[in-house]
């Protein structure tokens, strides 16, 4: 009778074991779900973003906080390094024309080509450029995990496909990415590079946003 009970629970601590973490849900395949990811975010109408850097990764952009239209509209704040200085911009980029203010001063007005020889936030929602592009050319593609409802990615981008995202890439990037389980939409990329990580990450997807100039000064 001992020996009995003592099989009966031993099978049901294996059981338990054998449930937990993810209820024992088959994770999809990588190819599958990052082709389904990247034509999510196709879709994509508006969303927030955030980007931050940890270590002295070699790239301009070292923080971005701001909102993104797939109309190419954008704005918020960047910090980026030029020649050795550390400078945080608020900007507002419509149609053809950006708004930029640095730590002191007023506003002052760039061209959207000016701006793309540093960097265009507005790329990150464009389809043939943006992370669209970017979960489409990810090679070998393996899901690790599902994570608080993501599925986190291990997988090789080009450097071709990072570097519009993030400025400064010049080489593959093995990172990872997290793929929202219920809408198949990018929540977070990190990214290893030589000195350190660069961590983009969205929030707030379609959320109604109307990109408006600065008062005038």
């Amino acid at each position: 009778m001992l020996r009995k009970l003592f099989l009966v629970a031993t099978l049901a601590l294996a059981t338990a074991c054998s449930s937990g973490g993810g209820g024992g849900a088959e994770l999809p395949t990588g190819p599958d779900l990052m082709k389904k990811a990247s034509e999510a975010m196709k879709t994509v109408k508006s969303a927030g973003f955030s980007i931050t850097t940890e270590g002295k990764p070699n790239v301009p952009v070292k923080k971005a906080d701001g909102r993104l239209t797939a109309e190419g509209n954008a704005d918020g704040t960047i910090s980026l390094e030029v020649l050795g200085n550390l400078t945080e911009v608020t900007f507002a980029l419509i149609g053809d024309t950006v708004h930029f203010k640095g730590p002191t001063g007023g506003f002052q007005k760039l061209t959207r080509q000016q701006l793309a020889q540093f960097y265009d936030p507005s790329v990150i929602l464009e389809p043939t450029k943006g992370i669209a592009q970017l979960l489409a050319s990810a090679t070998d593609p393996k899901v690790e995990a599902l994570e608080s409802g993501s599925y986190r990615v291990a997988t090789t981008f080009p450097a071709a496909v990072v570097s519009p995202i993030v400025p400064g890439v010049t080489q593959g990037v093995n990172g990872k990415v997290w793929i929202d389980q219920a809408t198949s939409r990018l929540t977070k990329a990190s990214l290893p590079l030589q000195g350190g990580t660069v961590t983009v990450s969205f929030s707030d997807y379609d959320a109604p946003v109307t990109i408006t100039p600065p008062p005038a000064t």
